[in-house]
């Protein structure tokens, strides 16, 4: 009978125990669900901050504003030995899989619903980048591993801009998802427009513009683009712009302004940025450059993309670091999400190409003067008479360079308009390790042929066995 007894007891001690474990084992200090506006916060400023360094280190090589002169095998084009950096994959499906966490919350929690557009629309953003620069990418079955495979399929870029739940559809619904929201929580978190909604519906607009512009070649936008134009209510000042300013000090200034000297001394300026400034007589050259160490007077030289540096002895003193801007005055440098001068030139292509109606000049007028104040340098008054006065004739040449010099460091956004049109040109890398070939997408991370092994061999297929010379769907 005792024995009988002390098993009972020790059973009810089990069941006793048990009953609480689940918060006895769980750390107070430690939640399990974030609060939206600190996430949210997160994706923003993690994906702004991560994708500036990126577009420093790797994207001014690929669009060749900047050049490396050492862990330079990137710059040769060796494309799958990323160094310094030239991998953003993980940044993007961090970024996307937080972001996709804010949306469940917004949809499954009304609390949370004044979340739904702006995540909508950053995702979108987030998406065009990540298809724009590898092609064929994991989007519909992705960012949601703890619900669907973990290993999820390529979808074709195509239907990632025009399907269901892509890009154009979720700056739609975004859009929408504002409009249509009647609480009176704010948003909070929001580092790119202090919870302004209405400014979060400009921002789509543009996007939607540079979406359609994109894949112009594709399908016929003109009367979605023209619709746009026509209510009017998309990015047009400074004061819309989607930026984040960094600051001239630890933790929120640029990456390079923190990093020891060396690597930051390992860029300088390439020979093809050096020309096109050059040729425009381009006061911008000045923030965003610095005389050469051995000039005589205020004097700026380029070095050719990618040299071999085993076998080439550069001095650093004869070629122009990058500017002030970026490293020790990085509190007036900006992470660029979207601007009014990006807009304006995206709104010159379209008139130009006769997608809208509208004057081409005006837009690029309007566009190269709010370039000039967002670098904070003076526009000369005989700058839009002289060198970069539209001409009509090379109008496409001119507005795309343009948008290529306010573009530096804002990831690879000069590479992907240099692929879709041509311009500016860009000259031949110095020791090619791609066949004298300029790369038109970025190749898959090696680790998707370990942990994607099935759907990855299918998008290598696809791609040429993943070649970095394999164009992408919009720029076939």
């Amino acid at each position: 009978m005792k024995k009988i007894l002390y098993i009972a007891l020790v059973i009810s001690s089990i069941f006793a125990c048990t009953a609480d474990f689940e918060q006895l084992n769980t750390n107070p200090n430690f939640p399990v669900k974030v609060a939206p506006n600190l996430l949210f916060r997160n994706v923003i400023y993690n994906y702004g901050e991560a994708m500036s360094y990126e577009g420093f280190v790797a994207g001014n090589l690929l669009s060749q504003q900047l050049t490396a002169l050492d862990f330079n095998l990137f710059d040769r084009h060796a494309l799958k030995s990323p160094q310094l950096g030239g991998n953003p994959w993980p940044i993007f499906y961090k970024n996307l899989r937080d972001n996709e966490i804010v949306l469940q919350q917004a949809s499954n929690e009304a609390t949370f619903e004044v979340y739904k557009g702006p995540a909508l629309i950053f995702k979108a953003y987030m998406t065009m980048a990540l298809t724009d620069l590898y092609g064929d990418v994991p989007y519909s079955e992705a960012f949601k591993g703890d619900q669907q495979s973990s290993t999820p399929k390529y979808d074709s870029q195509e239907t990632i801009y025009t399907g269901a739940q892509g890009i154009l559809d979720n700056l739609k619904k975004g859009i929408e998802a504002i409009k249509n929201y009647t609480g009176t929580l704010p948003l909070e978190g929001d580092v790119l427009y202090n919870g302004d909604l209405n400014k979060w519906i400009l921002f789509a607009n543009s996007l939607q513009i540079k979406a359609l512009v994109r894949i112009s070649s594709k399908r016929a936008v003109g009367n979605e683009l023209q619709q746009i134009v026509t209510e009017g209510n998309y990015i047009k000042s400074a004061a819309e712009d989607a930026i984040f300013q960094f600051s001239s000090s630890e933790p929120n200034n640029f990456r390079m302004a923190r990093l020891r000297a060396g690597d930051f001394n390992n860029f300088v300026m390439a020979k093809t940025a050096q020309t096109v400034l050059t040729q425009l007589n381009d006061p911008r050259m000045a923030v965003m450059y610095r005389p050469f160490g051995n000039a005589t007077g205020n004097d700026y030289n380029g070095l050719q993309n990618g040299i071999d540096a085993s076998q080439t002895t550069i001095s650093l003193a004869d070629y122009s670091l990058a500017g002030r801007v970026f490293r020790e005055e990085a509190g007036n440098l900006k992470a660029n999400y979207m601007t009014n001068w990006e807009t304006n030139f995206l709104l010159a292509e379209a008139a130009q190409r006769g997608l809208i109606t509208g004057n081409a000049k005006t837009y690029y007028d309007t566009g190269v003067q709010q370039a000039f104040a967002y670098w904070n340098t003076a526009l000369p008054a005989n700058y839009l008479t002289g060198a970069a006065r539209f001409d009509a004739a090379n109008g496409l040449a001119q507005i795309i360079t343009q948008k290529w010099i306010a573009n530096t460091i804002n990831g690879y956004e000069g590479w992907i308009e240099y692929r879709r049109t041509g311009f500016p040109a860009l000259q031949a890398v110095a020791a090619s390790l791609n066949n004298n070939l300029i790369p038109v997408r970025l190749p898959y991370p090696a680790e998707e042929a370990t942990l994607n092994a099935q759907h990855y061999n299918t998008a290598a297929q696809n791609t040429n066995n993943n070649s970095i010379n394999h164009k992408v769907w919009w720029d076939n």
